[in-house]
């Protein structure tokens, strides 16, 4: 038996320079961090005493004997692209699916850390993540960056940058005592909806050439926010900098907000919170706010039909939490 546990990811700023059509000509960069909610997958051996060659169990139960006949696209890539059947994989996560914070890649890298350490194997967390970014892109098709599997691989509060040449993931250097501030500061709300990141995110690849001046001010702003938590700044210039990077996010699709979420957004500043973004490629999922700690109350009853949810940082990426060979 076979358990790893990867946790989802907040991206603060620099999201859209990931994808290939800017970043392999311009260069890109993205600050986040990992938190502590995680994807869980549970992988073993499939006993032979069963009809199917493998089982998969996320939100419905497949069972069949060949791994074409998989739906789940990350489950059917991964296994093909690791050679492996005769399996049983169950998935539990501590946050919905399609919300925004790389839910689809932490079980990608989650998957493939078992499925090597089945089969006797180690990985590092930059291997690991190339690996996700691989069958995402390559073999699954989908229209997705390259920050969320790094993200989720690597873990910890870092500026992660993209090349041609390569990826890099470097530790943003921040006092404990500060860093414990800024994680004090932010909120978590779910918007209730979920949705499908590839379909908003194939509008925003291919209007890459119309939205290079936004673009381009978007990467600038991750070292002005790595500027801000290096420094003794006051760390309101942080939530001040989300709010900019929301306003120049939003008009990079027609699919990034709704009226709802904008709704949402206005209702939350009027309350008190200095500024905030939509995580993810948009459309929905989560909302993260900057809020000073005597106006998180406030902010809470104005958002009061919206889930809260509570998180701290996180460090360690995806892991192997329990390895266990059967006989």
């Amino acid at each position: 038996m076979i358990i790893t546990k990867t946790p989802y990811r907040i991206s603060f700023f620099g999201g859209g320079t990931d994808y290939r059509p800017y970043f392999e000509e311009f260069g890109g960069s993205v600050l986040s961090t990992t938190i502590n909610r995680y994807c869980y997958l549970f992988i073993r051996t499939l006993p032979p005493f069963f009809e199917h060659s493998i089982s998969a169990k996320y939100s419905v139960v497949e069972t069949v004997k060949e791994v074409d006949e998989l739906h789940h696209p990350s489950v059917r890539e991964c296994l093909r692209y690791m050679d492996v059947d005769d399996i049983s994989i169950s998935h539990d996560g501590d946050l919905p699916a399609r919300a925004g914070l790389a839910t689809s890649s932490a079980f990608t890298v989650g998957l493939l850390n078992g499925l090597h350490a089945l089969k006797g194997e180690y990985i590092d967390q930059l291997s690991l993540a190339k690996e996700a970014i691989h069958v995402e892109q390559d073999l699954i098709k989908e229209n997705v960056g390259v920050q969320d599997q790094l993200a989720v691989a690597c873990g910890g509060l870092n500026r992660i940058c993209f090349t041609a040449e390569g990826y890099n993931v470097r530790p943003i250097i921040i006092h404990a005592d500060r860093k414990a501030n800024l994680s004090d500061n932010l909120m978590l709300f779910f918007t209730g909806v979920v949705r499908t990141a590839s379909e908003i995110a194939k509008e925003q690849i291919n209007g890459t050439k119309t939205k290079l001046n936004e673009l381009h001010e978007m990467s600038e702003m991750v070292q002005v926010g790595e500027d801000i938590l290096s420094s003794d700044t006051d760390l309101n210039e942080f939530g001040r900098l989300l709010n900019h990077t929301w306003e120049l996010k939003r008009s990079l699709s027609s699919k990034i907000t709704t009226s709802d979420i904008d709704a949402i957004y206005a209702k939350a500043i009027q309350s008190g919170a200095v500024g905030g973004k939509l995580l993810g490629a948009g459309g929905g999922g989560f909302l993260l706010f900057y809020v000073e700690k005597d106006k998180q109350e406030n902010v809470r009853k104005a958002l009061g039909q919206l889930l809260e949810v509570p998180f701290g940082f996180e460090n360690d990426g995806s892991q192997v939490i329990h390895y266990t060979l059967e006989e």
